[in-house]
């Protein structure tokens, strides 16, 4: 049995996996080492993760984690945490975005883009990223995602620059003032998380012209910004994500637009991770 972990920086998904089949699945808040202390992702594995899998942890006899802010030296800080629970299991930590690549490009070369919270972008050539674009996170980059149509939405909003109907609207569904809303940006722990917990009211609104307009322009921003750098001419660009997802009408606009080919846009990867896994 193996252990298949999907965690962008809102949740994570825990898929247990036997003989190519998912056999449980259970969901808890987003993990990234990048942000946490290795205690606090050791916590989370040990009293959220695993009571909620119902299965003996010695039974795994591989772990495959792909998450946000898996880089460097934060690959060894969640091989710990997560060996403090599986301590016999082998042990594969990647990037999220690796796993993306893996999940909707499997063996073959092409271009894989995740559009969450965050964004990222890369090539990969059937094996390994050969590619990638600093996604920059959400204060210099992150363009497409939802922490940066958040942020748009409410500098858009608070500038006076939409509809004053929608702004009225926001005020009523959030009940959040200015200040408030400047604090938790600049001042509370994980702004992103927070702008990002917008996309639901950009989502229901996006009807509306000026939202529609801002939704469009932040993917062809990420599409000028990001998967031009690549060889876009010769391979279709991939999705994962809720953002791309929830939203892909709109991409494939921007796509067609900027000039680009849509291949897969999936919600989640773990359908495709455990094809790869099964099927080496």
């Amino acid at each position: 049995m193996i252990l298949i972990v999907d965690s962008g920086s809102t949740k994570t998904g825990w898929h247990t996996v036997r003989n190519g089949t998912a056999i449980s699945h259970t969901m808890t808040s987003g993990l990234n080492p990048y942000f946490q202390p290795e205690e606090d992702i050791a916590h989370c594995i040990a009293s959220e993760a695993i009571p909620r899998l119902h299965v003996d942890t010695n039974a795994f006899r591989a772990v495959y984690f792909y998450g946000a802010g898996c880089v460097y030296d934060r690959v060894a800080v969640m091989r710990r945490a997560i060996a403090r629970s599986m301590p016999t299991a082998a042990i594969e930590v990647n990037t999220d975005l690796l796993g993306a690549a893996r999940a909707l490009c499997g063996r073959e070369a092409g271009i894989a883009c995740i559009l969450g919270t965050g964004s990222n972008s890369c090539f990969y050539d059937g094996r390994q990223i050969v590619r990638n674009v600093s996604p920059l996170g959400f204060i210099l980059g992150d363009e497409g995602s939802g922490a940066n149509m958040g942020k748009h939405l409410i500098g858009n909003l608070m500038k006076d620059m939409m509809p004053s109907g929608l702004k009225e609207k926001f005020l009523r569904q959030y009940g959040m003032t200015l200040p408030e809303i400047i604090d938790r940006v600049y001042c509370q722990p994980y702004p992103n998380r927070f702008l990002a917990s917008f996309s639901p009211f950009i989502l229901q609104n996006v009807s509306e012209p000026s939202v529609r307009k801002l939704v469009l322009d932040c993917f062809k921003s990420f599409f000028v910004r990001n998967v031009s750098k690549y060889d876009f001419r010769r391979h279709k660009v991939h999705f994962a994500g809720s953002i791309a997802f929830h939203f892909r009408d709109i991409l494939k606009e921007a796509a067609r637009r900027s000039g680009f080919r849509i291949g897969l846009v999936v919600d989640s990867p773990v359908d495709g991770l455990i094809a790869f896994h099964s099927h080496p």
